[in-house]
């Protein structure tokens, strides 16, 4: 439940609608006849993909450009956990049961993280680090082994967020377990995505569409006036196929499924989404779940956390919770969804 994070630990499910594919290898900035701005360039084992219904000269276009690219590194050097040097590392690295003093950046998101942790009763533990590193899906060397019990019980005795503590003054974080490893990968893409849209705004672009790795962000309008729409895929491996187009205004969405990213082992797959109560990867038959909210960080955590919970207690908690989700549930006929109320108002008719 990552130079940069070179494994993507939830699945891209969403493509963009909005006249353009958007594929980034290099950094690219663009301005198109329609006026239509869009910035793109590696980040966090990924991309980042922008596009702006704005106008900016050259001189501005390249200037945001370099500032965006800062505040991605920024954030990578305090959080990514490829980084033996980054802020985040170097906690994971401190086997002391001591307080550590940590910046502001890295202190909120990991208070959103035991938030959501708390919500989803543990399901999203931004501990279980030690866990998808022994399933291969870490920064660690993979293995080609499947895990046995023993060594899963091993790992599992050092995990668990309720180990993690936080002060508030001086901001500081610590372990009452030594070897507790922290992975802000289910939870800092979406972070990176609000501080680029808090930039935006800051020097006065209302008008955006904000993504890595999958995590989207919409503010204003697109071109014409028009609602940003983004498409929710169908769960399908190696397939990219529509399935719902859905609508954001001022809002964030998000999706965590088990179609993209796994791993075969003696001819079983096994999905990169890991149960923290049990230690191996999620079984039940929940393709994905999509979520919507005005924190593109909270989306993010919480459609990792709704997917390990399953269908029925995923659903539930995200009812009362009044969140906005989507659930695609696999059956022998395809797939069917379950809607939470709050998420009605943004399903496009189309």
């Amino acid at each position: 439940m990552k130079t940069e994070m070179k494994r993507i630990n939830r699945t891209v499910a969403l493509c963009f609608l909005v006249g353009v594919v958007l594929i980034a290898i290099a950094c690219t900035k663009t301005i198109s006849p329609d006026q239509m701005i869009r910035l793109s360039g590696p980040t966090m084992g990924t991309s980042y993909n922008i596009t702006l219904n704005h106008r900016l000269d050259g001189g501005g276009l390249d200037t945001l450009h370099h500032e965006i690219d800062k505040i991605l590194l920024g954030i990578n050097n305090q959080m990514s956990t490829y980084h033996d040097d980054s802020e985040l590392s170097r906690f994971n690295q401190n086997h002391t049961m001591e307080w550590v003093d940590v910046s502001s950046e890295l202190f909120n998101v990991v208070k959103a993280a035991v938030y959501v942790s708390q919500m989803t009763h543990g399901a999203f533990d931004t501990t279980v680090g030690g866990l998808v590193n022994l399933w291969g899906f870490g920064p660690s060397i993979p293995s080609t082994i499947v895990p046995d019990d023993m060594t899963i019980s091993r790992v599992m005795r050092v995990t668990g967020y309720e180990h993690l503590h936080l002060k508030g003054f001086p901001l500081a974080l610590r372990k009452d377990v030594p070897a507790l490893y922290v992975d802000l990968s289910g939870i800092a893409k979406g972070y990176a995505v609000d501080q680029i849209a808090q930039h935006l705004e800051s020097v006065g672009i209302s008008n955006y569409l904000v993504e890595i790795g999958g995590e989207l962000r919409a503010n204003g309008e697109s071109q014409g006036g028009m609602v940003w729409e983004v498409v929710v895929e169908r769960p399908i491996p190696l397939i990219r196929e529509k399935y719902r187009i859905v609508q954001l205004w001022n809002r964030a969405i998000a999706t965590s499924g088990d179609y993209r990213n796994y791993i075969e082992r003696g001819g079983k797959r096994f999905s990169h989404t890991i149960d923290p109560n049990t230690g191996k990867p999620i079984t039940h038959n929940l393709a994905s779940v999509t979520v919507i909210h005005s924190s593109t960080m909270l989306a993010d955590a919480l459609a990792t956390g709704l997917m390990v919970l399953g269908p029925d207690e995923g659903y539930d908690i995200a009812v009362h919770e009044n969140l906005a989700a989507l659930f695609l549930v696999k059956h022998e006929d395809g797939f069917r969804e379950k809607v939470t109320p709050a998420l009605d108002r943004y399903m496009s008719r189309k």
